[in-house]
């Protein structure tokens, strides 16, 4: 019994810090072609410095993994954006009066929210063929925000952001 109550409060908790992940891409890339990269020296992330710091770290790692390697002369360069946005919270309380009477019925219902709205983060990742200029990959990972949190807690969300995004780069087509 113990168990099955740590298991369902291990998918409970990871339910709540589910990234969501999109992706698009040109069906006449051929991605053996691309095994450099850099950034676009101009870029804006829409982060803190620290928190962009993290980010490009995590893509470093996972670009590495990919046997993809960083370049002065890339064959293509990332641009990173990001926004914040507030999402109502889904929490509500109804509340119904109705009543019936010789033969006729009726009813009202409200839902009445509770808790504050969430924070969500949305951060996409531009590839950009340098020799085209042309935009050939695009993903992007949504999840949950909270801006009080440990660095480490941060790193680690980045880490998994990253992770789950570029999961689905190349494309299996």
């Amino acid at each position: 019994m113990k168990n099955v109550f740590t298991l369902v409060l291990v998918l409970c908790l990871a339910s709540c810090n589910t990234i969501r992940v999109n992706y698009d891409y040109d069906k006449g890339t051929d991605f053996t072609n691309y095994s450099t990269y850099n950034y676009y020296p101009d870029m804006n992330t829409g982060l803190s410095e620290l928190d962009t710091k993290r980010l490009l770290h995590a893509v470093n790692a996972e670009m590495q993994a990919k046997g993809i390697r960083f370049s002065e002369d890339p064959d293509f360069f990332i641009n990173i954006d990001s926004e914040s946005f507030e999402v109502a919270s889904n929490n509500t309380v109804g509340l119904g009066v109705g009543g019936t009477g010789r033969s006729v019925g009726g009813g009202v219902s409200v839902g009445i929210p509770v808790g504050q709205p969430k924070l969500e983060r949305e951060i996409r990742f531009d590839f950009v063929d340098a020799k085209k200029d042309e935009l050939f990959w695009q993903g992007q990972g949504q999840s949950n925000f909270k801006e009080n949190v440990s660095p480490e807690a941060r790193e680690e969300k980045l880490h998994a952001l990253a992770a789950k995004v570029f999961s689905k780069y190349p494309p299996k087509k």
